[in-house]
């Protein structure tokens, strides 16, 4: 079990040139000022209309709305409780929703499926990943938008790079309401097993990531791709100010510190120092880790006073 107290120790001008008609004559040796240019006869001088207003940024769903999602994968419960019957599993997360003070509505519910899920076998390719079915992709992309809310796509990589990982999604990234999730929690270097250690990776890797999402934004006329990076202690992510603002991209950092209330908002405020200013801060509670021995889970009322004010509460 993880805990946040068995976290690994720390390990990731522009100038512009007018051009104007008219000249301007410079003066002679006796002369401090020009005289005024003549117009030549027969001409006028032709003033160029200015250019169009730039067409305004889509709104993303972080400009509209909280968002509180609930995690899971197909046939395991362990992995959160986006499982099993999902008009169910959904029912209960409205009325998780329904817990939150009533002052940061409205609300948004995600559904973050578990798409890469890793795994403690190699597999045919060594990557010690697998991918889930389009049919899966599809039957939880139909739940999240029966509540009117937001797929994520979560990615636990294993010995596989992020960025092919996330590839690899693209028929249901270009879709308006599809995001992207990255747990490096499990992200393993060539010669690691996944669950043995914890994985690791840089803000270089995340911004290959954002960088390829807000191509898509652009390619596809899309609204701001959401991307989520999940970090459990702080050298899961190294080097975390190469991950640079994109356009077309809104971004959140969760952070999945386990146990009790106190433990937890002290990996917050630890997590938070490093976060850069335009990546927006998101909270992730357990239902069973954070209450095994006996503590209770922090209430939405908690979660919400905590600062910066998460932008997206996620419960596994």
């Amino acid at each position: 079990m993880r805990t946040d107290g068995d976290a690994p120790p720390e390990r990731v001008t522009r100038r512009a040139v007018l051009l104007g008609g008219a000249a301007v004559l410079l003066s002679g040796c006796g002369s401090s000022t020009a005289p005024p240019a003549r117009p030549v006869a027969g001409t006028s001088q032709v003033r160029q209309p200015p250019p169009p207003p730039a067409a305004p940024a889509k709104p993303g769903v972080l400009d509209q709305r909280m968002l509180v999602g609930f995690c899971g994968a197909p046939g395991s419960p362990a992995l959160g409780r986006m499982t099993g019957d999902l008009r169910a599993a959904g029912a209960r997360l409205m009325r998780q929703i329904g817990g939150f003070p009533r002052q940061h509505h409205p609300f948004g519910p995600v559904v973050e499926l578990i798409a890469t899920t890793v795994q403690a076998a190699p597999g045919a390719d060594g990557q010690y990943r697998t991918r889930a079915s389009a049919a899966t992709v599809r039957r939880y992309l139909d739940q999240a938008r029966r509540m009117k809310g937001t797929l994520l796509l979560n990615v636990q990589p294993g010995r596989a790079a992020f960025l092919p990982e996330v590839r690899a999604y693209e028929r249901w990234l270009r879709e308006p309401d599809v995001g992207i999730a990255l747990d490096p929690e499990w992200a393993v270097d060539g010669d690691q097993v996944p669950g043995r250690e914890f994985g690791h990776t840089t803000g270089a890797e995340l911004d290959q990531v954002a960088r390829y999402l807000s191509g898509l934004a652009k390619r596809h006329d899309l609204p701001p791709r959401l991307m989520i990076y999940h970090q459990l202690a702080s050298r899961i992510v190294r080097g975390e100010s190469a991950l640079r603002a994109h356009d077309g991209v809104s971004m959140v950092k969760v952070v999945d510190g386990i146990g009790s209330p106190a433990a937890k908002k002290a990996t917050w405020r630890r997590l938070m120092k490093t976060k850069p200013k335009h990546v927006a801060a998101g909270f992730k509670l357990f239902y069973d880790e954070d209450t095994r021995h006996g503590q209770p889970l922090m209430t939405p009322a908690q979660v919400m006073a905590l600062r910066p004010t998460p932008a997206y509460v996620v419960y596994e």
